[in-house]
């Protein structure tokens, strides 16, 4: 397909991904134990969209299942789905590797770090508050994140992406070897620990979405406001700055916003793999190599993904439930062979 076919492509595309969140929604919502019929919750939705008044013939239990139970999980699935998808597009770029991950530079050792501390001190009987749980994930996320930046920024060479790299598989040792050693000292919080190292998306209210909400807003502003500079960033850094573009500030602004959303999503989440590398790689066949195109892209298919992996995750194995970072790395890790198969075949 050519470049200006493809320009052409991405509106519809576009038009494509909001239907697919739609769709998600609507279908993440009607289905589970109490089964709602999908027109009905599609017609309760729209009618709290400013100056829409269709009634939708829910009950009023029915409804209090719709806007207190599932939307809230629907919703933080979209979100965290999204910040996924868009992280593993921007890495991916800021990289230029096909296998960029946004668990790259310690974020997800730093989140699960963070859990494991907090979890094991509410089993030894510290006082703390459910909710305390997505903070000190995400403080974990955050302090291993400017630690890999401190050792990747070697003064004599200055920071560069495979430096960083680097760093953070050193960091993500480091921490993953403390992860065990305070489990192993903690037996009775293992389980619990494991539970959210796998992912999950309970919860309680529309606490978890409001917590991660700022943070997504401000990573998919910066990298969709910078996704232009990306394409640039992929024909090298002399091109780049002949163009006018200072590439290493570009470089680390985008790796700090993606990491930031990463950070976030881990902590309200938990683990949750093999999203930002399925989804880019799929926006990239289907609408071409532009970061103009995959990023915003990736925001709408991540979202949905990851609603479709949940909803596979509760009714699999109904009355219980699968943790969903198992379903999404049963779909994902084939494509990640794949593509690692595909990248040493071209490299070749």
């Amino acid at each position: 397909m050519s470049t200006g076919a493809r320009s052409s492509a991405r509106p519809r595309w576009i038009a494509a991904g909001l239907l697919a969140v739609g769709a998600s929604l609507v279908l993440g919502v009607a289905v589970g134990p109490i089964s709602l019929p999908p027109l009905r919750v599609a017609a309760e939705l729209l009618d709290h969209i400013p100056f829409v008044d269709i009634d939708s013939g829910l009950t009023p239990t029915e409804a209090n299942i719709v806007w207190l139970v599932r939307l809230p999980r629907v919703v933080l699935a979209l979100l965290v789905g999204a910040m996924l998808a868009l992280a593993g597009g921007c890495y991916q770029g800021v990289f230029r590797n096909p296998l960029a991950d946004p668990m790259l530079l310690g974020v997800a050792s730093g989140a699960g770090l963070g859990a494991t501390l907090f979890i094991t001190a509410r089993a030894a009987g510290m006082p703390a508050a459910q909710g305390v749980l997505p903070i000190a994930a995400f403080a974990g996320a955050v302090g291993a994140l400017m630690l890999t930046y401190l050792i990747g920024g070697v003064k004599s060479g200055g920071r560069n992406p495979t430096r960083l790299i680097l760093a953070g598989v050193a960091v993500t040792s480091l921490l993953s070897a403390v992860q065990t050693y305070v489990q192993q000292r903690n037996a009775d919080a293992i389980r619990q620990v494991y539970s959210w190292l796998l992912g999950r998306l309970s919860v309680s209210g529309w606490e978890e979405v409001l917590t991660v909400l700022p943070y997504v807003a401000v990573t998919t502003a910066v990298v969709l406001v910078m996704r232009r500079e990306l394409d640039v960033l992929t024909v090298g850094d002399d091109e780049a700055a002949g163009l006018g573009l200072h590439p290493q500030r570009s470089r680390y602004i985008l790796l700090a916003a993606a990491s930031l959303g990463t950070a976030a999503a881990v902590s309200v989440a938990g683990l949750i793999g093999f999203v930002g590398i399925v989804v880019p790689h799929i926006v990239r066949l289907l609408a071409g190599p532009s970061y103009r195109s995959i990023l915003p892209l990736s925001v709408l298919f991540g979202g949905t993904f990851l609603v479709l992996a949940d909803l596979v995750a509760r009714t699999a194995v109904a009355p219980g439930e699968l943790p969903i970072g198992v379903v999404t790395a049963f779909a994902g890790a084939p494509f990640f062979i794949l593509v690692m198969r595909t990248t040493r075949q071209e490299a070749v």
